[in-house]
């Protein structure tokens, strides 16, 4: 099986190309002449009455709601400027049995030069000003937009020019601006988490397939909340058929509302075998809103490297009684420094809402304003605090944190020793050449045993071991010490926070693998 995301259809022969020579998991074009789109005069001509917005009232069929939401579809067409010959290097390998074949087709009659590229996609039209939503693949790169309505829909006949407003790779969502002397028809966001939007519930699925032009399928939502590859994927799968082409256009629920943008497929084939992917208004609704208002987005930051808990964890954390939350790794310079927030502080809460993980509370973060305080409650030592964050701007401040820490220690020269199942050694220089370590303090793992729980949790020569019990360790005898208070209270495992790369995670070691005693 591949994700495939649904995008244009192109009319670049190197797309043929790159289907004959190469096997990718993510296929973001098809080869398909424009002209294959099917007259859209099929399209019903009769419609209700214009659209201010929402439909207030629920249709009794498919047909009524197709009429009343299809003015405010689109068909997208992207014009691209693409490089004669040289854009085949690299793309055929040199003595491929398509090679003289391509280079014929690249230097035979208006080849030879830049050639160019035409796509397909969809969208919908948000405000009668003319704003559109659509993704960003299907524009990404475009040199001219233009945008057509359905013939019959009352919107207008002709080709409209439309301008990038902005784009979100993040999201895969991108906003169009076209112009008309008249207001246009649209079509607003519904609620992704509502009614309407439930696991079994009728939605209806618009758009260009294939490029064959205004066309229709209907399903039900299959599952919500599906995460494929983003930091901020929030996804409603349905089993209504979307195929290529369908890319930025509208998942409608029965009330004539948009819940999802049209993104993605699952597939081994490139075609629908009713696994479809749509970002959920919920995300686009403020990517949009940032987008109408800025051209860019700006997301909240906190500034910190966070983690999920296991269930191993648990016990390991005086306070926690079950794998919830989530909790920090590290905290470099920014927001969460500012305010006070340590690695190995557990979020419970963000404005009063329950964090289930790590996932959930990226994506909070990123939908909160940049300047925003937000109130956190937070699980440090046994006791829960509230710790109030500004918060920064992810696009800018991000890049500059991580890896971020100034702390320079050096470790005394002392010998090392065997723990659980750990081979260990202070930091040295020769230690800090061989396994490519940063400045920080710690023990360094020289050898795991094969057969102790810490192999089994994918430890490997080379970690640098900074933490244990959530209190920094530089030798064995604070880290046997820290053992020994857990002991002492009861725990079934100790809480370890090692680096690997320059990248901090928590993870949890049993207490009964083998002897604690150090030699």
């Amino acid at each position: 099986m591949r994700i495939t995301a649904i995008a244009r259809s192109t009319t670049d022969p190197r797309s043929l190309l790159a289907g004959l020579a190469l096997s990718t998991a993510l296929v973001l074009s098809q080869t398909l002449p424009a002209a294959a789109q099917v007259d859209p005069a099929t399209t019903p001509a009769e419609t209700t009455e214009a659209l201010p917005g929402s439909v207030a009232d629920r249709p009794l069929t498919f047909a009524d709601l197709a009429a009343q939401v299809s003015p405010s579809v689109v068909n997208i067409t992207t014009s691209t400027t693409v490089a004669g010959n040289d854009g085949l290097q690299g793309i055929v390998p040199e003595g491929s049995p398509f090679e003289d074949f391509f280079n014929d087709l690249e230097n035979g009659p208006g080849g030879g030069g830049p050639q160019r590229s035409s796509a397909l996609g969809s969208g919908f039209v948000i405000s009668e000003d003319g704003f559109i939503v659509t993704n960003n693949h299907v524009i990404e790169g475009a040199d001219e937009i233009e945008i057509e309505f359905f013939p019959g829909s009352g919107q207008p006949s002709e080709l409209l020019p439309a301008t990038l407003v902005g784009t979100d790779p993040n999201t895969d969502i991108a906003l169009l601006k076209v112009e008309y002397p008249d207001p246009l028809k649209f079509v607003e966001f519904g609620d992704s988490n509502g009614i309407g939007a439930q696991v079994g519930d009728w939605v209806m699925a618009m758009g260009n397939p294939l490029g064959q032009g205004f066309s229709v399928s209907a399903g039900i939502v299959s599952a919500r909340n599906r995460a494929l590859s983003g930091t901020y994927d929030d996804y409603i799968q349905t089993d209504a058929a979307i195929n290529r082409g369908n890319s930025g256009g509208p998942l409608f629920n029965m009330e004539g509302q948009v819940i999802g943008v049209n993104t993605a497929i699952l597939s081994p084939n490139g075609g629908s075998i009713g696994i479809g992917f749509a970002m959920s208004a919920e995300v686009v609704g403020t990517v949009i809103d940032q987008l109408q208002e800025f051209g860019e987005t700006r997301r909240g930051w906190l500034g910190v490297r966070i983690q999920d808990l296991t269930p191993d964890m648990v016990s390991a954390i005086d306070g926690l009684d079950t794998a919830r939350g989530a909790m920090v790794t590290d905290v470099p310079p920014g927001p969460a420094e500012e305010a006070g927030l340590e690695s190995g502080d557990v979020i419970l809460t963000y404005e009063g809402t329950e964090i289930a993980d790590t996932r959930e509370l990226v994506r909070m973060v990123g939908n909160s304003a940049v300047g925003a305080v937000v109130p956190m409650q937070v699980l440090r030592a046994g006791e829960e605090i509230t710790i109030d964050v500004t918060l920064g701007r992810r696009e800018t401040d991000e890049a500059t944190a991580f890896p971020g820490s100034d702390t320079e220690e050096e470790a005394p020269a002392e010998s090392g020793g065997e723990i659980l199942g750990l081979t260990l050694s202070p930091v040295t220089p020769e230690l800090t050449e061989e396994y490519s370590l940063d400045d920080r303090a710690g023990l360094v793992i020289t050898a795991v045993d094969p057969a102790s729980d810490a192999a089994s949790k994918g430890l490997v020569a080379g970690d640098l071991l900074t933490d244990a019990g959530q209190q920094p360790v530089t030798t064995i005898e604070e880290l046997q010490a820290r053992i020994d208070d857990a002991v002492d209270a009861g725990q079934t495992s100790v809480l370890l926070l090692v680096r690997r790369g320059g990248d901090p995670r928590f993870l949890a070691l049993s207490l009964d693998d083998g002897s604690t005693d150090s030699e």
